[in-house]
């Protein structure tokens, strides 16, 4: 098996190829990502030596780096992570989150599919479905996004189940929850909480502070790809969460609390335009084939504010980055 990773400068990609390293440390692994704002070479120099990692500058939505990727390599397992993904800046400009998440993802399909490869595993989100005041969302609901980045995902899912329809493909969908962990931007919600209280700056909460999320541990989240890879059935989508249902304000009270701080450092600000109020997944299809999170959501979290409080190098060139 030789893996192509997409997006695997960023934070979930990143992580993934570290964990495949270490645990399949005989499969070659082949990232290609642009680089792009939230893409950083840093996040994976402890594996840039390793004989069975190559990185690929390239950006998926052209068809010339895609087809290069596939005649260089005898790739036949492709993990696709590369996508914009931060709401706020889709709210402001969705013209990008269009060209990467549905033309990359179709080109990178095309080519998959051209090429015979084995297994395509679409790398999705929760916020496909929409938000839900009770109750969880199973894989045969409806997609009702309701932003410019989760309509995007919507499109990139649908596109690649036509690929699975149309030409056999063997394509995995899988959609998850909220993910945090160490290597995450830090423009998503617990690393920047971490980092600005690090900084001794106020914390910024939208509306109440009570909006709902599942939060899933980002090992966990590589954990239930591998899983998937391995024993997923062509054709099907794969809810992953964390079981770790939590409002943004009570993260952000555990979050001070670990720093050792009060809520002076809270700022409330406008709510976002079109803000979900709820996700949540009911993952019982991938626990009864045999996966489930191993980490506690405190131990997690506890974990991912000591690694952003032990690497600032790593961070703070990255705060107040634009694409």
């Amino acid at each position: 098996m030789t893996i192509l990773i997409t997006g695997g400068a960023g934070f979930i990609g990143s992580n993934f190829i570290r964990y495949m390293l270490t645990e399949h440390p005989d499969t070659p692994i082949v990232n290609l990502d642009a680089l792009t704002y939230a893409g950083n070479p840093e996040s994976l120099r402890d594996v840039a030596d390793n004989p069975n990692y190559t990185f690929f500058h390239g950006d998926i939505c052209d068809p010339g780096t895609v087809a290069a990727v596939f005649s260089r390599h005898p790739i036949d397992t492709v993990v696709h992570f590369a996508a914009e993904s931060h709401v706020d800046r889709s709210i402001s400009d969705g013209s990008t989150f269009v060209r990467t998440n549905v033309l990359g993802t179709f080109t990178l399909l095309d080519h998959a599919q051209k090429h015979g490869v084995r297994r395509f595993i679409h790398v999705s989100t929760d916020e496909v479905y929409g938000s839900t005041p009770e109750g969880s969302f199973c894989e045969i609901d409806n997609l009702n996004p309701s932003s410019p980045y989760s309509a995007s995902k919507a499109g990139s899912d649908l596109l690649a189940r036509s690929f699975f329809i149309t030409h056999g493909l063997p394509v995995i969908v899988t959609r998850c929850t909220n993910n945090y962990g160490p290597y995450q931007f830090p423009e998503k919600l617990i690393p920047l909480f971490a980092t600005n209280l690090l900084e001794g700056k106020k914390v910024p909460i939208y509306g109440t502070g009570k909006n709902v999320r599942d939060w899933l541990y980002v090992l966990d989240h590589c954990r239930a790809i591998d899983f998937v890879l391995r024993h997923g059935e062509p054709g099907e989508v794969y809810n992953i969460g964390g079981g770790a249902e939590k409002t943004n304000l009570e993260i952000t009270e555990k979050i001070l609390e670990h720093l050792e701080k009060d809520g002076s450092m809270i700022a409330y600000v406008p709510d976002r335009k079109g803000h979900d109020f709820r996700y949540s997944l009911d993952f019982g299809k991938l626990r009864n084939l045999g996966w489930k999170p191993a980490y506690s959501f405190d131990d997690a979290l506890a974990a991912t504010i000591a690694w952003y409080a032990e690497n600032e190098w790593w961070w703070q060139p990255l705060k107040g980055r634009s694409p």
